[in-house]
């Protein structure tokens, strides 16, 4: 077999691959072999480019940069559908419908309307052209590059297909994945992001298409436009569509009447809760191509569909009781503790309250019947109260006036929501909350070392401040409950090897009230050291870059603290680092002379200390946010929301790692 041939045959293997993991969801190699041909793949293509195909799933894992992305007018208007919130509203439609095409019998389609982004993909001769957004319907932005890096997605397709068509679909972020680029956007200091839909839909207009191959993004496909289509209805488009090898979803289902739409919409109304991704309602189609034609379209909207929106799930219960909750910081946070009921596929007992001012707003008392729904379909909240309901000796609720942990006075300054207690050294939870920040991986980085310990060693007396951790010995941690000789040999060991952790990273632990991991690292390169920070005064403070007057007053307030003193005093003993070591750079260059980077995300080349200081090595400094003077923003994965648009909107290159080693060569 010739090179040309074996390059085919490894792309038509690797697309099969691909579509039987991510559309049929019944792979048959690892992940492994996987990566292993598409290596081969991508060696043999780089030998032999004069057998480039931009079809190729090497071409999967995007790098290509948009800076700006051109409008696109659609060939087929993409029209927003009118929405029903009532089987009635239903029934109200089909008269309309029955009043263009006349008393006939009619099927219907019945798809979950999926909540993601828009998108209308072209295929000529079976390979995917062009890919754009809704936009206003008419026209939209051409975004091909960051859908080709989608794995559902088909870069070519298979079977008999018409030579030139459109096919319409939603992208979208499956829950699993939204939640691990959250918990990756919470590790580096970054706002999550709100929902999966809006996750979606900014993903597309990423500049960097290798960036969006970084996201598990999925595309569900529905609907098929153009002309001589070789099919009469959508239910057999839909059918259709699969075996050309797109991501049709297997939940629609062809109804006969309207009694078969509500049964469906009775079914989901249900089940939708154990779908991986987000949906909102159903979509009701008259399945006939040529009764939709008949049909036509309003202004906006085509007469011939229909979006039935699920109603938010709400269900009463009864609040058993209110409970108090203690934060790191001494924040109060007041929880309902419910009679346990089922919502939205899970049995929810407990609900956030927020704070007293929500409490007095929905005039909430103890056995009370409230409403409790599931905002997002994921957190519990109460919405109103059965007064209707109400007992006769029911009484308004006293918010608590002392800690429910150490009884101290609890304080709220104006403007702030939360109560919160004061008795920043004695109050356990707090203690345990600061240990527990302590230990935790963006700051001291504590193997062998976890929250549920911390509280174990805190309950038997053993620690009393993340000082005492540095005293602990295997003879102590054994008796304990879960420890054998292993686990408290390597908590030991754990402890006594954070002593490495750098200065800034010691900053943070430190709990300093609003000091986060970015300010701690904006302070400990301004100061150097400890000490020289525990004696900066006031208006010193408030001239470090991105300190304003709440963080100055308390970092002072944390070193005017005796006990806080003797902490680090203690940790010093140990040979905690609190100074910046010096590291001679024989590599500096002034390449970078007078340019500002600010850099946002993960990194897999460097961590993102390594990579500033790779920056001010060569000349650069590094900004802490974008402005009209930033020259480059070097981006990872899961670059920030906010610095993403604002770059964008200023048109500042996006470059990634790989691109900023170029710089410096």
């Amino acid at each position: 077999m010739n090179i040309q041939n074996t390059i085919q045959v490894l792309r038509e293997e690797l697309n099969q691959h691909n579509y039987n993991y991510y559309v049929l969801d019944t792979p048959t190699i690892s992940d492994y072999e996987f990566d292993l041909k598409l290596k081969e793949l991508q060696t043999l293509e780089d030998q032999n480019p004069e057998y480039f195909d931009e079809s190729s799933p090497t071409q999967r894992v995007g790098g290509t940069i948009t800076k700006n992305f051109q409008t696109v007018p659609h060939e087929y208007r993409m029209y927003s559908l009118d929405n029903s919130y009532s089987k009635e509203e239903l029934i109200e439609w089909e008269k309309r419908v029955q009043k263009v095409l006349g008393d006939m019998p009619l099927e219907y389609t019945c798809e979950l309307k999926y909540d993601g982004a828009s998108i209308s993909i072209t295929y000529e001769n079976g390979v995917l052209k062009r890919a754009v957004t809704r936009g206003d319907g008419f026209q939209g932005d051409d975004v091909t590059s960051n859908i080709k890096t989608i794995k559902s997605v088909p870069l070519k397709l298979k079977g008999n297909f018409p030579s030139k068509f459109d096919i319409r679909g939603e992208i979208i972020l499956p829950f699993a994945g939204f939640e691990k680029m959250n918990q990756d956007l919470i590790e580096i200091g970054e706002a999550p992001y709100s929902n999966p839909r809006n996750t979606a839909s900014g993903s597309l207009k990423l500049q960097d298409s290798a960036e969006v191959a970084k996201r598990p993004l999925d595309c569900l496909l529905y609907f098929i436009v153009g002309s001589n289509l070789p099919f009469t209805s959508q239910f057999e488009g839909l059918e259709m569509a699969r075996s050309w090898g797109f991501k049709a979803p297997k939940e629609a289902k062809l109804a006969h009447n309207l009694d078969g739409v509500f049964e469906f919409i009775d079914y989901w109304d249900v089940h939708r809760h154990n779908l991986p991704y987000e949906t909102d309602g159903v979509v009701v189609k008259v399945n006939s191509f040529y009764h939709q034609d008949e049909l036509g379209f309003t202004a906006k909207s085509p007469r011939w569909a229909i979006a039935y929106k699920f109603k938010s799930e709400q269900v009463s219960t009864i609040l058993n009781s209110i409970s108090y909750q203690v934060g790191r910081t001494g924040a109060i946070t007041p929880v309902a503790n419910l009679e346990a009921v089922q919502l939205a596929g899970t049995i929810v007992k407990r609900a956030s309250l927020h704070n007293a001012d929500q409490i007095e707003k929905l005039d909430i008392r103890v056995g009370d019947t409230v409403f409790v729904e599931k905002g997002g379909e994921i957190i519990p909240k109460i919405i109103a109260v059965d007064v209707t309901k109400r007992l006769e000796n029911s009484e308004p609720t006293q918010y608590i006036t002392n800690c429910p942990e150490c009884q101290t006075l609890l304080i709220r300054n104006e403007g702030e929501a939360n109560h919160y207690c004061p008795n920043f050294y004695g109050c356990p939870p707090q203690i345990i909350g600061r240990i527990q920040h302590y230990i935790s991986r963006k700051a001291m980085d504590i193997e062998g070392l976890g929250g549920e310990t911390v509280t174990l060693l805190f309950n038997n007396g053993l620690v009393h401040n993340y000082a005492d951790l540095y005293d602990l010995t295997v003879e102590q941690i054994l008796p304990l409950e879960r420890m054998a000789q292993k686990s408290a040999e390597n908590l030991v060991t754990g402890v006594r090897n954070s002593i490495k952790i750098p200065f800034e990273s010691v900053l943070f632990a430190l709990g300093i009230r609003f000091v986060g991991e970015t300010v701690a690292k904006k302070l400990a390169k301004h100061y150097r050291n400890i000490d020289a920070l525990s004696k900066a005064s006031l208006a010193d403070l408030i001239l470090v870059d991105e300190i304003g007057d709440r963080i100055a007053k308390s970092v002072i307030e944390f070193f005017d603290n005796e006990e806080n003193r003797r902490s680090i005093e203690r940790l010093k003993s140990y040979g905690v680092q609190f100074e910046i070591i010096e590291k001679v750079n024989l590599d500096a260059t002034d390449k970078l002379q007078g340019k500002i980077f600010v850099v946002s995300g993960v990194f897999e080349k460097f961590s993102r200390d390594d990579l500033k200081k790779a920056i001010e090595d060569n000349g650069a400094k590094v900004g802490s946010s974008i402005s009209a003077k930033t020259d480059y923003v070097v981006a990872g994965d899961n670059m920030g929301p906010a610095k993403l648009e604002k770059a964008s909107k200023l048109n500042i290159p996006i470059i990634s790692e790989t691109d900023f080693m170029k710089l410096i060569e």
